[in-house]
C-alpha cells in the first residue's frame, strides 16, 4: 500500500539544492526549488551518479558524474528523453518532508 512516508526535515535541504536520503533501501534527491519540495529516484540511469549531490540550476539538476540533465518537476531527462527518473510527490507537514511511495 501506497503512503506519504517521513525522510527529513526540510530545514536540512537546502534551498536551490538537492540531498540525497536512504528510504526503504532505496536512495531519493530531495529538491527545494524555491521553497517547493521535489523527489526523484536518487541514481542517474546513466551510470548510477548520485542525483542529489548533483548542481541544479534553473529547476534542472545535472548528474555529478557524467553531466546528464534532468528537471526536477518532471524527471524528464534532457540529456536523453528515453531515460526520465521517477518523480514521487512531495509535500511538507510540521516540518518533516514526507514523499508519497
Amino acid at each position: 500500500m501506497s503512503e506519504f512516508v517521513a525522510v527529513g526535515e526540510a530545514n536540512q535541504v537546502p534551498q536551490d539544492r538537492g540531498l540525497s536520503v536512504s528510504v526503504g533501501g532505496c536512495e531519493v534527491a530531495l529538491f527545494n526549488i524555491g521553497g517547493q519540495f521535489y523527489a526523484l529516484n536518487g541514481r542517474c540511469p546513466h551510470r548510477g551518479g548520485p542525483l542529489g549531490e548533483g548542481i541544479t540550476e534553473n529547476g534542472r539538476v545535472y548528474c555529478p558524474l557524467h553531466g546528464w540533465e534532468f528537471e526536477v518537476k518532471t524527471g524528464a531527462c534532457l540529456s536523453n528523453p528515453e531515460r526520465r527518473v521517477a518523480c514521487f510527490p512531495a509535500r511538507v507537514l510540521n516540518g518533516r518532508v514526507e514523499i508519497y511511495l
